[in-house]
């Protein structure tokens, strides 16, 4: 695909606004490729820096582009780039390290104090017509994945990374807390990897339905009432209690649950954000020796998540529920938003 003159870009100030604005159409440098992006969806962290301006110590503080989900084909190489060429299609690792620091030679370059991640202030995102990126940081699609696949790729890595950092294993039974895109390939996931067992929680019906579908072994509705009740409403609904819990809503309640949810020994994993503080039921983590791990994106992940999507162990294609063209990003991010008809995951098409 030939670039043009215009690189429409999504854009936002973080004052509850997006903009579409023209931006110039960047060159790769010799190590980075030229990218004519074709899918970017939405994620949570997007409508956040867009709606209020932030997630914790991450901060928009002058216009960023948003968008990290992506896929694209290769419109231009660098002069160093010899793995890749024009025409290739490719998903986008969105987060580059500067590989010297402790932690990218540990291997855990997602801790990389220095790392550049799109569309997490200051830095730009990939929802626009032509990205430059990282020549290493993308990763050529075979035939049988689709370019849908590849954006979804990223959420599907935070799910792997947060697997693994829960130390899941054959056999064990998780409780995901939170049936939103994330929860579901968290889902989705622990099944792959052999999880005997997967319920999934949320206070919404629809999504619960999805989970359902997914092949969730139990699904519960919930509320925000009292987490120590609903956390004895999960253990009579499904007869056992999970080895792992993983909290994917962020929501205070719900980790609260979680914790008084989770068997003794067991693993509480954290993914949801919301708000950056919370308390917790520190005498039963304590007392019951509950592991509580963070985790930070993903790192070491995508040639695992292809490999995933290109055999078949996952499918994360019924996650999409809608579809927008990049002109219309306002209403697409407005139906991400709201939840409009349902929504799960909102795919941006950028190659109209």
């Amino acid at each position: 695909m030939a670039p043009t003159d215009r690189n429409l870009s999504v854009v936002t100030t973080g004052k509850d606004d997006l903009l579409l604005e023209d931006r110039d159409i960047p060159l790769p440098g010799k190590d980075e490729v030229q990218i004519a992006m074709q899918r970017v969806g939405i994620c949570g962290s997007d409508v956040h820096f867009k709606k209020h301006g932030g997630i914790g110590d991450y901060k928009v503080k002058s216009p960023i582009i948003l968008g990290h989900e992506s896929s694209g084909i290769v419109s231009a190489v660098g002069t160093n780039v010899k793995h890749l060429k024009v025409g290739d299609r490719v998903a986008i690792e969105p987060g580059i390290p500067c590989r010297k620091c402790k932690f990218c030679k540990e291997g855990r370059y997602n801790l990389c104090p220095n790392c550049f991640f799109l569309a997490c202030p200051p830095d730009d995102g990939s929802l626009r017509r032509y990205h430059c990126h990282a020549a290493d940081f993308c990763f050529k699609l075979p035939d049988n994945v689709s370019s849908d696949e590849g954006a979804l790729m990223e959420p599907l890595s935070v799910a792997i990374h947060a697997c693994r950092r829960a130390g899941l294993t054959l056999g064990d039974k998780v409780l995901v807390l939170g049936a939103g895109p994330i929860g579901l390939v968290c889902l989705l996931t622990s099944k792959a990897m052999g999880a005997a067992k997967v319920a999934i929680t949320d206070i919404q019906d629809d999504r619960l339905k999805v989970a359902n579908e997914l092949g969730a072994s139990a699904c519960i509705k919930i509320d925000e009432s009292d987490p120590k009740k609903m956390a004895e409403k999960v253990h009579t609904t499904l007869g056992w209690k999970p080895d792992i819990t993983i909290e994917c809503s962020g929501v205070e309640s719900s980790f609260q649950m979680g914790i008084y949810a989770t068997e003794t020994g067991g693993v509480f994993q954290m993914v949801g954000h919301g708000n950056p503080i919370k308390s917790f039921p520190q005498f039963v983590a304590n007392t019951r020796e509950i592991d509580i791990r963070g985790t930070q994106r993903y790192a070491n992940t995508y040639p695992t998540a292809l490999s995933m999507i290109a055999n078949g162990l996952v499918d994360v294609k019924p996650l999409i529920t809608h579809r927008f063209p990049l002109k219309e990003s306002v209403e697409a991010f407005n139906a991400a938003e709201t939840c409009k008809d349902n929504a799960i995951k909102v795919m941006i098409h950028c190659d109209e």
